[in-house]
């Protein structure tokens, strides 16, 4: 299994948000092919007209990847017509208890699985043929630091992080053998509408443009787990290796509650 020098068609789901943007901007470059894909026309072409700017060539997909046929149709076909070398599956969704304890709400508990677990599954499962096809490719997973030990505040949103961590780790070890990377990718708190929305203190808070250039430079060295920021990373790490009851604790403590 080997790693290109450098990525030079790209496909990126969730496009649009906070570190999807970033990424694309980070990998536009003359004879760079970026797939872009985003529910926001609008903020979808607005960023194909930066990367473009900087002389990349751009392709577009308007779409909700909930919608796992059309999702799957367009990837098998855009997997025919470009070689992909790295596919970023980053789109997602969150959603919280409500403030008056009552939980959460059991519509956006449904959008939530269905865009962060089941439509993260279908881009990986319609994109590996074409690379298994030619025995390389590389695929990245955005999972979470919250997928290592659940917040009260943010249950369904820690377990859809956790399964996608939980996926790409059982994906890799038997697609090294094909010849394919795959690399779980584990942000903390990142600037960005979505992270803005989620209650709770947000400490280490990274910029959009910090995080992608950390997530660009672990998927060049094919790390398994591209985790930061530190000590955050850590500190979460611990609180899944810690006694249940002593890592509720903590979260109680430091007012996740």
């Amino acid at each position: 299994m080997s790693l290109p020098a450098s990525p030079k068609t790209i496909l990126i789901t969730g496009a649009t948000g906070g570190i999807g943007s970033a990424l694309a901007i980070a990998y536009a470059g003359p004879g760079q092919c970026l797939i872009l894909q985003g529910r926001n026309a609008d903020g979808l072409a607005q960023l194909a007209a930066r990367c473009q700017a900087l002389g990349a060539r751009v392709v577009t997909q308007v779409l909700d990847v909930r919608q796992l046929e059309a999702l799957t149709a367009w990837l098998h076909q855009v997997s025919a017509q470009e070689r992909i070398d790295l596919v970023i599956v980053n789109a997602g969704v969150n959603t919280h208890v409500k403030a008056d304890g009552s939980g959460e709400d059991w519509a956006a508990v449904q959008a939530l699985i269905a865009t962060n677990v089941l439509a993260a599954m279908a881009t990986v499962t319609a994109v590996l043929p074409a690379m298994r096809s030619r025995g390389a490719g590389q695929v990245a997973l955005v999972s979470s630091l919250a997928a290592y030990f659940g917040l009260p505040i943010t249950p369904s949103y820690c377990a859809s992080k956790a399964a996608l961590k939980a996926y790409g780790e059982a994906l890799r070890g038997g697609l090294s053998v094909q010849g394919i990377c795959v690399n779980v990718v584990m942000p903390g708190y990142v600037q960005s509408p979505m992270c803005t929305d989620m209650p709770g203190p947000k400490p280490f808070l990274w910029t959009a443009e910090k995080a992608a250039l950390a997530i660009q430079r672990g998927l060049a060295r094919n790390q398994a787990r591209i985790s930061f920021p530190f000590p955050l990373n850590l500190g979460t790490w611990f609180l899944a290796v810690l006694p249940p009851s002593w890592s509720t604790r903590i979260l109680q403590w430091l007012h996740y509650a």
